[in-house]
């Protein structure tokens, strides 16, 4: 393959990354983008085997799925008012996780080490 594709694929691929990361972000003033990032999570995770990216997939999947357990459990434990401490941990914890992911896309790192 010409370098020029490579790095077409590469650039191309971190963007779909990026725009995830985005969308998560602004779940938290829109909440159905985290549904369209899941989803684009799920459609284009074949295309990121093997690169950097596949790491920061299965990391921002595992962020959604585990944020919107700790999400429903804070929601049903509300009435006995520690539901509160729940929620604002997991909404602390999912910053921290797009934070975190979009620095290490932006130094080009992956998230696990290898």
């Amino acid at each position: 393959m010409e370098p020029t594709v490579v790095d077409e694929r590469t650039r191309s691929a971190k963007n779909v990354t990026t725009i995830i990361y985005a969308l998560y972000a602004a779940s938290f003033l829109v909440g159905i983008t985290a549904i369209v990032a899941i989803v684009m999570n799920y459609v284009k995770r074949e295309d990121m085997q093997g690169t950097l990216f596949e790491s920061h997939f299965r990391w921002q999947i595992r962020t959604f799925w585990f944020g919107l357990l700790w999400g429903v459990l804070g929601a049903l434990s509300l009435f006995i008012v520690v539901g509160f401490a729940v929620l604002l941990a997991n909404a602390i914890w999912i910053i921290y996780r797009i934070v975190k992911g979009w620095l290490n896309l932006n130094d080009n790192k992956p998230m696990y080490a290898a």
